[in-house]
C-alpha cells in the first residue's frame, strides 16, 4: 500500500513536471553542464599529471562516476528532505502529521526532482568510459559490488538529507554546514578518499560511511584488494540510516508547530 501510494506521489510530481517541457529539458541540460565542469577540472589536472597517489584518469573518473550517480539518485527522489524546512516555516508539515500515511513517505513523496537525470546521464557515460579504460577483470562479484556501491551511497545521502531535514524540527531553517556532507561529498568524492590522509579515512569509514560506498570496493574493484569481505562493506552504510531515523523520529516527537 506504501509503495502503491509513493508511485502514485511520483506520477503526480513527473505529470507536473512534463506540463512545461522545454523548462524540464533546459534544466536537465544545466544539470549535466554543472558537473560537467568538475569533469573538466579532473580532465585538465590529468593533462599535467599522471596519476594521484597511485590512481590514474581512468580510475579516478570511475570513483567519481559512481559518487556523483549515488548522490543523484538519491537527490531525485529525496528532495523532499532538502526541502524540509520550507514545510516547517508555512505549517505544511501540520497538514501531514494529521494524515494516516507516515509522515516520512509524504516528506519523500512532497519532490521528485527528475530534472537530475541530466546529472546522472553524465555519471553514466563517465562510468561507461572509466569501465572501458580501467581494464577490470570483471567477476560475478565485481558486478555486485558496482551493484551494493550504489545502494549503499544512495542510503547514505538519503541518511544526510534526512539529518538536515530533522534539523529543521530545532532550527525551523536548513543548517547550510550540512551541505559540506552532501555536495561537498560530491566534490571531494570525486577522488578516492584514500588519498586525504589517514584521519579522513578513519572519519570517513566510521563516523560519515563514504568510504565504504566509495574507496574500499574501489579498491577491490581494481584488483588492489582480494578479501571478497570489500563486495559487502557498502551494505554497511545502510546502517547509516538508523542514526537519522533515531534523530527524526526525536524531531517529530519534539516538534510543535512553528505557529505558521
Amino acid at each position: 500500500m506504501s509503495l502503491k501510494l509513493y508511485m502514485h506521489y511520483i506520477s503526480i510530481n513527473i505529470r507536473s513536471v512534463m506540463q512545461y517541457k522545454t523548462s524540464f529539458l533546459f534544466t536537465a541540460i544545466g544539470q549535466f553542464l554543472i558537473s560537467f565542469q568538475v569533469f573538466l577540472g579532473i580532465f585538465f589536472m590529468f593533462q599535467r599529471f599522471s596519476n594521484v597517489k597511485g590512481f590514474t584518469y581512468s580510475e579516478v573518473l570511475l570513483c567519481f562516476s559512481i559518487m556523483l550517480l549515488e548522490f543523484s539518485i538519491a537527490e531525485m527522489y529525496a528532495r523532499g528532505f532538502d526541502q524540509f524546512s520550507g514545510m516547517v516555516r508555512q505549517g505544511t508539515f501540520d497538514r501531514i502529521l494529521v494524515r494516516p500515511q507516515n509522515e516520512i513517505l509524504q516528506v519523500l513523496g512532497s519532490k521528485f526532482e527528475l530534472t537530475r537525470i541530466g546529472r546522472m546521464l553524465q555519471a553514466i557515460i563517465m562510468f561507461i568510459y572509466g569501465i572501458s579504460k580501467s581494464e577490470i577483470n570483471w567477476t560475478v562479484s565485481k558486478i555486485f559490488t558496482v551493484f551494493f556501491m550504489l545502494i549503499g551511497g544512495t542510503a547514505l545521502f538519503t541518511g544526510l538529507f534526512l539529518i538536515y531535514a530533522a534539523l529543521c524540527f530545532f532550527t525551523l531553517e536548513g543548517l547550510e554546514f550540512m551541505n559540506v556532507f552532501t555536495d561537498g561529498a560530491k566534490e571531494y568524492g570525486k577522488y578516492p578518499i584514500g588519498i586525504y590522509g589517514k584521519r579522513m579515512l578513519q572519519f570517513t569509514t566510521f563516523v560519515i560511511p563514504y568510504a565504504l560506498v566509495q574507496y574500499y570496493p574501489l579498491l577491490y574493484l581494481l584488483g588492489r584488494k582480494t578479501n571478497i569481505f570489500y563486495v559487502f562493506l557498502p551494505l554497511l552504510a545502510t546502517l547509516f540510516l538508523i542514526p537519522c531515523y533515531l534523530l527524526w523520529k526525536w524531531g517529530v516527537y519534539r516538534y510543535q508547530s512553528s505557529g505558521s
